[in-house]
């Protein structure tokens, strides 16, 4: 790697908490590799044993958005302690009833899915906190370390869960994955995250889940990335839903056979994100994407119809490549997209598509399988993927262009009267803003206008409007509506250089002498 690949490791609390989550991710492939395994040993129907599956992802899509605000409104910090012991708790329990032979099908699903909800907690915070720990420009380069870190685990974890489940079982996984926890735990409690001090309250829990699903909804680079993210995970879970028939039923595979196909996949990984620095210069993200998306595809269509144990680990290296290079390179879009402040928030959207369609994915494919048999339902999903990137017309990713959200700080806090600020609470509050336009540029302005609609809509507002004067050509009035004072002034804080750069451009369009006039309203009842 690069130079510039491994500059995060200069930060001491990256490195460490980046090592941190290599063993306890290491820990965790373990504990997946028992828990599947120890599945098909209690039933063979291959729904209960995808539905392993869906209860480690479910518990994401179910929380995900809950978990974004915390993580947020709260410091994410102590979030991540709390889901690190949630967990830690959950791996022991599941260690101890293995250990003394109570688990069933039932019991394994739902302590699965217990694991799954500290899960569901951690991601966003874990997601947001990246760019605190570097600098921004080293952001995308330590995603792909995470990725890497994952991967490392990957091609660990499996291989020495396998040997370890065919010694002892897989009670002694579980047990080892809540020692691990505990180490990332340990890092948090060492890490002192610095959090700027703000003189306005927390956001209502409630109403910052409605700030964040706005600010997604009037960001279209951010949609781009979900539809493609779901194009891909939709088909390409079925690899991981079917996988562990396919070297048990038809490859004949012992527990550590199975893991070392799963080896094989995380050195795959590797190499890619040896490869992935290299390959971002000089080719397009959209040109990466669908590359190794059909490189996925084909990887599917080998499972579909070999019975050698030899041609399924090495293709499997082939998926690790093309499964890192899809996940680094869209969760680095989706990061490019999104402010500090609403972080947690947007990228529990993606994860909660990501998450959400692997889950929905699982169900499918075991169902699928289930009626057709696992050849078939591979093939299926591989004719999927390739028909998924017919989203790319419509939903470009672009390598270019990503906006600058850092705080521009340029937007001054609004006046208000000698009596002081208006009252704290839930009263609305209306913002216009008049513009004297020349009516020649009035269909520019109208365009330039939609731009603004977004940043406002991104930052706050819940309601937008332009009206034009019919008496007066010239004269256009913008109003939005803010739920309450307090709110608007977070918008103020929240503008970022790309929305000072939106209304700088519609700005360029006013003729008046003096600035446009600005007017704030609050409602008396």
């Amino acid at each position: 790697m690069t130079s510039v690949a491994l500059r995060p490791f200069g930060s001491p609390a990256f490195r460490v908490l980046w090592v941190a989550t290599v063993v306890s991710t290491t820990g965790t492939w373990i504990h997946d590799v028992g828990a599947t395994w120890l599945m098909t040993g209690l039933t063979p129907s291959p729904i209960m044993v995808s539905l392993v599956q869906t209860a480690t992802t479910m518990p994401v899509l179910a929380l995900a958005l809950p978990a974004g605000v915390l993580a947020d409104v709260l410091d994410r910090r102590r979030v991540l302690i709390a889901a690190q012991l949630w967990m830690t708790i959950a791996a022991l329990v599941l260690g101890l009833l293995t250990l003394s032979g109570r688990t069933t099908p039932a019991t394994l699903l739902v302590m699965t899915f217990v694991l799954g909800i500290g899960a569901a907690l951690t991601a966003p915070a874990w997601q947001a906190i990246v760019p605190e720990l570097v600098a921004t420009v080293d952001v995308p380069a330590a995603i792909t370390l995470n990725s890497a870190g994952v991967n490392v685990a990957r091609a660990i974890g499996p291989a020495v869960g396998g040997l370890l489940i065919a010694a002892n079982g897989p009670a002694p996984a579980f047990l080892i994955n809540a020692v691990t926890f505990m180490g990332v735990t340990a890092a948090l409690v060492w890490w002192r995250r610095s959090v700027p001090p703000s003189v306005l309250p927390p956001e209502p829990l409630v109403a910052a889940l409605g700030v964040g699903l706005r600010y997604v909804r009037n960001t279209p680079p951010l949609i781009t990335v979900l539809v493609r993210t779901l194009a891909f995970i939709a088909f390409g879970s079925a690899l991981w839903a079917l996988l562990p028939l396919v070297a048990r039923v038809r490859l004949g595979a012992s527990v550590a056979g199975y893991g070392l196909l799963l080896g094989a996949i995380g050195i795959g990984a590797l190499s890619a994100t040896v490869l992935l620095p290299v390959l971002r210069r000089r080719y397009s993200i959209e040109r990466l994407v669908v590359v190794a998306t059909l490189a996925y595809a084909v990887v599917l269509l080998v499972l579909a119809t070999s019975n050698s144990y030899f041609v399924v680990f090495v293709t499997l290296l082939l998926a690790g490549s093309a499964w890192l290079t899809l996940l680094s390179t869209l969760q680095t879009s989706a990061q490019a997209t999104v402010p500090s402040w609403v972080r947690g928030r947007a990228l529990a959207v993606y994860l909660m598509v990501f998450f959400g369609g692997q889950a929905g994915g699982s169900i499918v494919w075991g169902a699928v399988a289930e009626l057709l048999g696992s050849s078939a339902s591979l093939v299926i999903a591989a004719c999927g993927l390739v028909l998924g990137l017919t989203t790319a017309r419509r939903y470009p990713l672009h390598t270019a262009g990503h906006s600058d959200q850092s705080p521009s700080h340029h937007w001054p806090m609004p006046e208000s009267s000698p009596g002081g600020a208006p009252e704290r609470g839930t009263r609305v509050v209306v913002v216009m803003t008049e513009y004297l336009i020349d009516p020649g540029s009035s269909v520019a302005f109208s365009a330039a206008m939609r731009e603004m609609r977004a940043a406002r809509m991104r930052s706050g507002a819940v309601r937008w409007q332009l009206a034009n004067d019919l008496s007066r050509p010239e004269r256009f009035v913008e109003q939005f509506t803010v739920p309450t004072w307090d709110e608007h002034l977070r918008q103020h804080a929240r503008v970022s250089i790309a929305d000072e750069d939106v209304q700088r451009k519609v700005r360029a369009f006013h003729r008046g002498v003096d600035p446009p006039a600005v007017t704030h309203l609050i409602a008396v009842y």
